[in-house]
């Protein structure tokens, strides 16, 4: 009998605006229905000025039967631009939070815990900063709140920024399993191995990937990746 996995999907949504300058919400959620994830860990989520209302609508998404995590930014989809979806009656959210990231620029990260089929896990999805010092800063502080975490598995993905095919940050957290990187920016032409997913003990990946079909070429300016996760 086959291992059950869960598919989880990071994706940088560049605020909903494609390539072709337009902003277009449902298009983005054609993507996600094509990867066909369960869990979504979304960066630029939100509308960069302040109140940084949704630039997915909470209307949009309640007509897909996607769920979204209350990270308690009113009207924004959720913190610091990272938001965090789900899909499914055998889904159950636990418990949820966010994470202020060092750096000048104003960064945080966003987590939640869910029950699932193939047990309880964490996921945290970040966006980290433009230069290096702030990205190793930024990792070094997820690594300390993942070590305190010590009840069930925990999950990184996100947009990590870094060009480099070894980034310098991977030593800060020998205990997260980067999965093999792949090129998912710019999305016409992928060159860089910017969206990355990292896994602790206790969770594998069957498979991971890059989403290039269309309309991911087109909808942001990234493409998303995804792994089918199971229990080890």
């Amino acid at each position: 009998m086959p291992t059950p996995t869960l598919r989880l999907a990071s994706y940088n949504i560049q605020k909903c605006i494609g390539l072709d300058l337009r902003r277009q919400p449902r298009r983005i959620l054609h993507v996600l229905d094509r990867i066909g994830a369960q869990i979504v860990l979304l960066q630029e989520a939100d509308k960069r000025l302040p109140p940084r209302p949704a630039a997915l609508p909470h209307f949009v998404l309640n007509e897909a039967n996607w769920q979204v995590v209350d990270l308690g930014g009113a009207g924004s989809l959720g913190w610091h631009g990272n938001a965090i979806l789900w899909k499914g009656e055998s889904i159950q959210l636990q418990q949820q939070g966010h994470l202020t990231l060092p750096g000048l620029e104003p960064r945080g990260a966003v987590w939640a815990k869910f029950g699932t089929e193939i047990g309880s896990f964490r996921v945290v999805g970040a966006h980290l900063g433009l230069t290096g010092g702030a990205r190793r800063e930024q990792v070094q502080r997820l690594a300390e709140q993942t070590r305190k975490w010590t009840d069930v598995p925990t999950v990184w993905a996100g947009d990590f920024n870094d060009w480099a095919r070894q980034p310098s940050f991977l030593s800060l957290a020998p205990e997260m399993q980067f999965l093999p990187a792949k090129p998912s920016f710019p999305a016409l032409r992928p060159l860089a191995s910017l969206d990355r997913i990292a896994l602790s003990e206790g969770l594998q990946a069957a498979q991971a990937g890059v989403h290039s079909a269309q309309p991911a070429h087109i909808a942001s300016d990234h493409l998303p990746v995804w792994a089918d996760l199971y229990p080890s």
